[in-house]
C-alpha cells in the first residue's frame, strides 16, 4: 500500500469528511448498497443468508443478516480511514478479506462499483461539502484498500 500513500491534505479531507458520516454508520450504509444495487442488481444474488435468496434489493437491505453485513463494511472503511498514516499495517487484514469475497463469488471489476456507490454515498451525506479535492481523496484511499485486496485474489479461480 505504499504506492496509496496520502498527503497530509488528503488526510484532513478523508478524516474530516468521515467524521459527517461516521455519525450514523448504517444510515450512510444502506445509502451506499442501495445505489450498489441500482448500478449492478447483479450483484444482489452474492447476498445469501441461511440458503435463503432476496426477490429483491429491499427485501436484502432489511434483512437483519444484511444490516450486520452494513455495519461490517463501514467498519472496515473506518478502520481505513484511522490508520490513514499507516495503511500497510491493513495489509494483510485487507489481503484475507478479497480472498474471502473470492470466495463467495465476487468478482475484482465488481469493486469499481462498489468504489461508484462510496463516493456516491458521501456526496448525498456531505452535499457542497464533496469537493473535488475530497473526491479525489476518496478516490485514492479506496484505490489502495482494492489493491490491498486484491492482492489476496486468485487470480485462477476468476473465471470460475
Amino acid at each position: 500500500m505504499e504506492s496509496g500513500r496520502l498527503s497530509s491534505t488528503e488526510q484532513a479531507l478523508i478524516r474530516e469528511s468521515w467524521q459527517k458520516v461516521s455519525g450514523n454508520l448504517l444510515q450512510h450504509g444502506i445509502v451506499l448498497f442501495t445505489r450498489l444495487f441500482e448500478l449492478d442488481p447483479g450483484l444482489l444474488p452474492l447476498f445469501q443468508y441461511n440458503c435463503r435468496q432476496f426477490s429483491n434489493a429491499q427485501e436484502c437491505l432489511s434483512s437483519p443478516e444484511f444490516l450486520d453485513h452494513i455495519r461490517k463494511v463501514m467498519l472496515v472503511i473506518d478502520a481505513a480511514v484511522t490508520h490513514l498514516e499507516n495503511l500497510p499495517s491493513l495489509e494483510e487484514y485487507l489481503s484475507n478479506l478479497g480472498k474471502k469475497h473470492q470466495g463467495v463469488g465476487v468478482k475484482l471489476d465488481s469493486f469499481s462499483v462498489v468504489g461508484e456507490s462510496l463516493l456516491f454515498m458521501l456526496e448525498k451525506c456531505l452535499g457542497t461539502a464533496f469537493s473535488p479535492d475530497v473526491r479525489e481523496a476518496w478516490t485514492r484511499l479506496y484505490g489502495a484498500v482494492v489493491k490491498a485486496m486484491s492482492r489476496g485474489w486468485d487470480v485462477r479461480k476468476e473465471g470460475k
